[in-house]
């Protein structure tokens, strides 16, 4: 497997994925790694990691919430805590709403960061939803 150095971080994929052929796991640098990175941490709720029970974002919390400023202004502020917290690479700027679905309860956030050691600016749209059990069956 050849090694990959960044300076901005090199880390598993995720999901992660497995080459079978040369027993190695898939592997993602330099802006990619901190998209990963931004995923990861918004889609983990506190306490569900044993060993960092305070990793991750709370967003779950507000998924029935009204969606209104008030409810842009709490995410807003739960990324920017989030982000500030977990992800040293990147300096967050502000959040925006793309896209809003409320018949879906669905938000499109766009989350713009610049990355510290490059002084570059990068965005990331998150889809902020709820996955219902729609596609369960009974056996």
């Amino acid at each position: 497997m050849e090694e990959v150095k960044s300076f901005l971080g090199t880390g598993w994929s995720f999901p992660p994925v497995f080459n079978k052929s040369d027993h190695s796991v898939s592997m993602v640098s330099d802006i990619n790694d901190i998209e990963e990175s931004i995923r990861i941490i918004l889609s983990t709720t506190p306490g569900e990691r044993i060993m960092q029970p305070e990793f991750g974002c709370d967003l779950k919390r507000l998924v029935f919430e009204k969606i209104d400023s008030t409810l842009i202004a709490s995410l807003d502020h739960l990324i920017y805590h989030a982000l500030l917290n977990f992800e040293p690479r990147i300096t967050f700027l502000n959040t925006e709403v793309l896209e809003q679905n409320d018949a879906n309860g669905l938000l499109h956030i766009n989350i713009h960061y610049k990355v510290i050691i490059t002084n570059s600016r990068h965005n990331i749209v998150f889809p902020y939803y709820l996955i219902e059990g729609t596609n369960v069956s009974s056996v």
